[in-house]
């Protein structure tokens, strides 16, 4: 019944034969795996790079003493069976994901892929009712154990207390770089340029659904237009500040909710009541970019706060008393 269902096998019906192929074809993914994560590091993370190299290394290792078993019991001839073939067999990320996943979590990801593959054995070893099979299925379960204990010590010997520093405060560096920077600078625009729009329609018509209209708008396009500028003036290949769609989208999405926080207010149709709301989101936003600059970017929170809510009050005001008079 399953198997007219899937075109994939279970790992119960597999051959013991399989199921060494099987082993040899993830250790040879886990090798490319980790140099691929060893390549795409080795720039800016040299230490880390070095414990990738040093666990794929170890793959090849156990893949040459699983193929040397294989010749001795089934032949020269492997089956080609990988993982995809076999239903409920662990996956992996595809490659092309490795690029949007941060150094942490390259780290925690070598350490689940090595976890992953010995509990899976161990599992399919105590569901085996072959003697021979439970034998095979346990040491393959003792190696995937002993790359862990490997990878600790690899970990060790590469990646100490001020290399691991060094990298964790490169990466935030990063972040900082092609993520905050970027979306403070479009927050900022998005809350304070648009000030002088929305409440000086606010004040001028008293009309809640034509301030919305006009927030909305303006909103957006500050939100288009920051984004676009950021991607477009600089690619981050000198200044090192990452990828200009992600700046882009940063600057443009933080651009857009900063003028939609005190534009969405005036979907309320009582003026009064909507503008007091519109006033206070103004102030918790002007808080919250004063909070990023002293968070992200070392700025006192004094000075921060003093620039950020001075200026925006001055915005306000232009638009209240433009739209006033």
């Amino acid at each position: 019944m399953f198997s007219a269902l899937t075109s994939r096998r279970r790992f119960a019906d597999l051959t013991e034969q399989e199921v060494l192929a099987l082993a040899i074809s993830s250790e040879e993914d886990d090798a490319r795996i980790y140099r691929s994560y060893a390549q795409r590091l080795r720039a800016e993370y040299p230490a880390t790079a070095a414990l990738f190299d040093g666990m794929a290394a170890e793959e090849d290792s156990h893949r040459q003493a699983l193929i040397a078993a294989h010749q001795a019991r089934f032949g020269e001839v492997i089956p080609l069976i990988r993982r995809e073939h076999v239903a409920g067999f662990y996956a992996r990320r595809p490659v092309w994901l490795q690029h949007s996943l941060s150094l942490e979590t390259i780290r925690a990801e070598a350490a689940a892929m090595e976890a992953q593959a010995e509990r899976f054995y161990l599992k399919a070893a105590a569901a085996s009712p072959d003697a021979a099979t439970r034998k095979l299925l346990g040491d393959l379960a003792a190696a995937e154990g002993g790359h862990q204990r490997k990878a600790e010590g690899l970990e060790t010997a590469h990646l100490t207390e001020e290399a691991r520093g060094s990298e964790d405060q490169a990466e935030r560096r990063q972040f900082i770089l092609t993520w905050v920077q970027p979306g403070l600078a479009g927050l900022m625009d998005g809350s304070v340029s648009t000030l002088a729009p929305i409440f000086a329609t606010a004040f001028a018509t008293q009309d809640t659904w034509t301030t919305f209209l006009v927030g909305l708008a303006a909103s957006v396009g500050a939100g288009i237009s920051m984004g676009f500028t950021e991607a477009a003036h600089d690619d981050g290949v000198l200044s090192g500040r990452g990828s200009p769609w992600k700046r882009g989208l940063a600057s443009g999405v933080m651009t857009m909710l900063g003028g939609l926080g005190h534009a969405l207010p005036y979907l309320i149709p009582e003026f009064w009541t909507a503008t007091s709301i519109a006033i206070a989101v103004v102030f918790v936003e002007l808080w919250a970019i004063a909070w990023i600059q002293n968070r992200y970017m070392e700025t006192p929170f004094l000075r921060a706060a003093l620039q950020v809510v001075l200026g925006g009050a001055l915005v306000f005001a232009a638009g209240a008393l433009i739209g006033g008079g």
